[in-house]
């Protein structure tokens, strides 16, 4: 049986917009399938411009995060470009204790962050 896909992906020009299927990002095999799709994105389909849509996440967990700062250095590595938005209060919250919020670029929308994909 094969794995639950736990990314919906969408081109959008030159970028690639992802979405979570899980509401809860808690579970360890749930995260490992999510690093492993994020990053097959930059390592075996080449994807440069990166944006992570968070508005169907409730929770997510300190691993989670941990993913995503290797998602980041990944692509700074290949000269792309990571975006998140969309992220709900109680996320953000955690983003900002942990100064995550400095280390991604992060906004409100999704349109917000297409354009300032177009503007960088």
């Amino acid at each position: 049986m094969a794995a639950k896909k736990r990314l919906v992906c969408e081109p959008h020009g030159d970028v690639t917009i992802v979405n979570f299927t899980d509401r809860k990002i808690l579970d360890e095999l749930n995260i490992k399938e999510i690093g492993d799709e994020l990053f097959d994105l930059v390592d075996k389909h080449g994807k440069k411009e990166i944006l992570i849509n968070f508005s169907n996440v409730e929770y997510l967990s300190s691993a989670a995060l941990g993913k995503l700062i290797t998602l980041n250095k990944k692509m700074q590595a290949q000269k792309g470009q990571l975006k998140f938005c969309a992220i709900s209060p109680t996320i953000i919250e955690v983003f900002q204790i942990t100064k995550l919020d400095k280390f991604f670029d992060i906004h409100p929308t999704e349109a917000d962050a297409l354009d300032a994909f177009q503007s960088s």
